[in-house]
């Protein structure tokens, strides 16, 4: 059986837990180390990254993150993409990635919050003109050899894959599709 996290630290957190549960998956908050060595799958949700960053290494799940990421699948989403690079390329000296990808992300690189947008994408290995929501959304700058590019918006890189890593610039969780979230529910064994 899917028993499926969501970092519960700040952002888009009881969004994602109701679309999961939508598509009859076991979801839980992880808020704790315990938390999170009860699931098999974990969402980074979207938020604010600087946020949720300092809160992770507060409550003591940078390493155990780090660790869950070798033997499970995890998804970041908007921030959780940013959380999941491995180097931030603008002004985030109190941010510390988790490293979990070989990305270089920009934050907030679509603009401010009332640049937000939504657009339709093609996403390779998902599916074609599926609805997406960009919120002050990053974009992947770089992306090493073993990256796997799914999406692009703008000549910008907004969805990547590597092994059992999903990152993603905008919030699957928004929008009645499912695919996106299909996608990565298949990655969890």
């Amino acid at each position: 059986m899917r028993k499926v996290g969501v970092l519960a630290l700040q952002g888009a957190v009881s969004e994602h837990i109701k679309s999961l549960q939508r598509l009859g998956t076991e979801a839980i908050a992880i808020k704790s180390i315990s938390d999170l060595n009860s699931v098999n799958g974990l969402i980074i949700p979207g938020g604010e990254s600087t946020s949720i960053s300092r809160l992770i290494q507060e409550v003591n799940l940078y390493d155990p993150i780090k660790e869950f990421a070798h033997r499970f699948p995890v998804f970041g989403t908007c921030a959780g993409m940013i959380l999941c690079a491995s180097s931030i390329t603008d002004n985030a000296e109190r941010l510390k990635p988790l490293a979990l990808m070989d990305i270089a992300v920009t934050r907030n690189g679509f603009g401010r919050q009332i640049d937000s947008f939504e657009v339709n994408l093609d996403i390779n290995h998902v599916g074609q003109s599926i609805p997406t929501v960009f919120i002050r959304a990053p974009y992947v700058v770089s992306a090493g050899a073993d990256v796997e590019i799914l999406a692009q918006f703008d000549n910008k890189i907004v969805m990547v894959e590597q092994g059992n890593m999903l990152a993603c610039a905008f919030h699957p969780e928004l929008t009645n599709n499912t695919q996106v979230l299909n996608y990565f529910l298949a990655k969890i064994k």
